[in-house]
């Protein structure tokens, strides 16, 4: 079940800050996998879920930093990578029907989102024909 605070459930609190957006991701992300440890199958993709839709905050954060417009790009596109993957882990639980709560497509739809709006931040850096 739903954590009734959950920051990305309520379209109230959505908000165009992907920073913002991406940490609390990354707080329901930990909350799912802590609810599937118990499950031995799970013990490889969880970890691997983790890593990329932590790594998806981690990298916007580096970007915030960074000292240039190819280094902001950069961290940028290895954010969108994390995000990519993360989809690709949450699609490979779902399908594999061991688990089907409506919190994972819920968290699918978001790493969707996040994904579209971190691409979308690329093509106006690098400029659509560049990308």
């Amino acid at each position: 079940m739903l954590n009734p605070k959950s920051k990305i459930q309520n379209s109230n609190l959505k908000s165009n800050n992907i920073r913002h957006r991406s940490y609390y991701f990354s707080i329901e992300v930990i909350l799912f996998a802590k609810k599937l440890k118990d499950k031995k199958v799970f013990y490889f993709i969880i970890d691997q879920l983790l890593r990329a839709a932590t790594s998806i905050g981690a990298n916007l954060i580096e970007a915030k930093g960074s000292g240039s417009k190819r280094e902001f790009a950069r961290c940028l596109q290895i954010a969108l990578k994390s995000a990519n993957e993360t989809k690709y882990w949450l699609c490979l639980i779902r399908d594999s029907k061991l688990y089907t709560e409506p919190h994972l497509n819920i968290l699918l739809a978001e790493a969707t989102e996040i994904s579209n709006m971190i691409g979308s931040s690329l093509l106006t850096i690098r400029g659509k024909n560049k990308f």
